[in-house]
C-alpha cells in the first residue's frame, strides 16, 4: 500500500471521534475495498489513538473497566490494571480485552498507589458520569506517578458524543504535579460540529504535602485536581458564552433597522430603502 495512503487512513483512525472508531472503521473498509489489509498495515494508528483516549475496555470475567494508557502497557500488547490486579492482552483494532491473568504491581509507591486511587475513584464517581481512573508509576523504574481519569457521554440516537478525559503526573519526591485536561465533543445532526479543546497544567508545588502519611498527600493531590478542574470548567463557560454572544451571534442574519422580520414571500414588494431600511417616504 502507498505510504501516502497509508497516512491519510492513519491519520481518519487517529482523528475518530469519541465513542465512533467502529464508525470510522466501517467507512474505511467501504473506501478500501480493492484493499483488504489496509487496516492491517496502520496497527500504530489503533495504538496511538487508544492511548492518547484513554480507551477503556471490560475485562473478561469481571464487571470492572480499566484504561488504555502509555502507562500501563506491559510487553507483547498486553496492560495492566492496578485496581482489579489484572493483566490482558488488548486488541487496538476491535477494542477488547483478552487472557485476563493475575498481575501484581511492584512499586516503591505500592501504598501511595493505593490511597490516590482510592481518592481519585471517589473524585470521578462525584464530579464525572459513567468515569474510569486509574494511578499508575509512569514506567517500571520511575518515581512520577500518573493519575488517569476518563468519563465518556454517548447519546448517537441524538447525534452527539463526548469525552472528558485528563491526565496528572505526581511526583512524591518533589511533591509536584503537572498535567492536561482534554474536552472532545461531535455533534452530527445535519451537519458536522466538533468542538476539542486541551489544558495544559503547568507543573506547580503541593502546599502541605509530605509530613501526614499517604492519605494526607492524596488528599492534598485530589484537592489541588479538585480545584484545577473546577477553574477549567468555570473557563469554559465563560468561553461558551462568548462565543453565543460574540461569533456565533456574529453568524446568524441580522434583522433589518426595523426590528420586524422580513417576509420572504412578499419580497418582490418590498422597497429596499424605505420598507426595510426604515426609511420615510417623501
Amino acid at each position: 500500500m502507498p505510504s501516502d495512503n497509508a497516512a491519510a487512513v492513519s491519520a481518519f483512525v487517529e482523528g475518530a471521534p469519541p465513542g465512533e472508531l467502529a464508525d470510522v472503521i466501517a467507512d474505511i473498509k467501504k473506501l478500501t475495498v480493492n484493499e483488504p489489509k489496509v487496516l492491517d498495515s496502520i496497527t500504530p494508528a489503533f495504538k496511538k489513538y487508544n492511548e492518547e483516549q484513554l480507551s477503556t475496555v471490560k475485562i473478561p470475567g469481571s464487571s470492572h473497566n480499566a484504561l488504555i494508557s502509555p502507562y500501563n502497557s506491559l510487553e507483547d500488547g498486553r496492560y495492566y490494571d492496578v485496581e482489579s490486579q489484572t493483566s490482558f492482552a488488548f486488541d487496538h483494532q476491535t477494542q477488547k480485552a483478552s487472557d485476563p491473568q493475575p498481575y501484581t504491581l511492584n512499586s516503591q509507591h505500592s501504598s501511595l498507589i493505593s490511597s490516590l486511587l482510592k481518592s481519585l475513584s471517589t473524585h470521578a464517581t462525584e464530579h464525572y458520569p459513567s468515569a474510569t481512573s486509574t494511578v499508575c508509576p509512569t514506567s517500571p523504574t520511575s518515581d512520577t506517578l500518573a493519575l488517569l481519569l476518563v468519563s465518556n457521554k454517548y447519546s448517537p440516537s441524538n447525534f452527539w458524543n463526548g469525552r472528558y478525559r485528563s491526565t496528572y503526573l505526581f511526583s512524591p519526591s518533589t511533591f509536584t504535579i503537572s498535567g492536561t485536561i482534554n474536552v472532545d465533543v461531535h455533534y452530527y445532526e445535519d451537519g458536522n460540529v466538533r468542538l476539542t479543546t486541551t489544558k495544559k497544567v503547568p507543573e506547580m508545588k503541593l502546599e502541605g504535602s509530605g509530613g501526614s502519611g499517604d492519605g494526607a498527600i492524596a488528599a492534598d493531590v485530589l484537592t489541588r485536581i479538585a480545584g484545577l478542574e473546577r477553574a477549567y470548567q468555570e473557563e469554559l463557560n465563560r468561553g461558551f458564552g462568548r462565543l453565543s454572544e460574540g461569533e456565533f451571534k456574529g453568524l446568524r442574519r441580522q434583522l433589518p433597522v426595523t426590528r420586524q422580520k422580513v417576509e420572504w414571500e412578499k419580497i418582490g414588494g418590498y422597497r429596499l430603502g424605505q420598507d426595510i431600511g426604515g426609511a420615510r417616504v417623501r
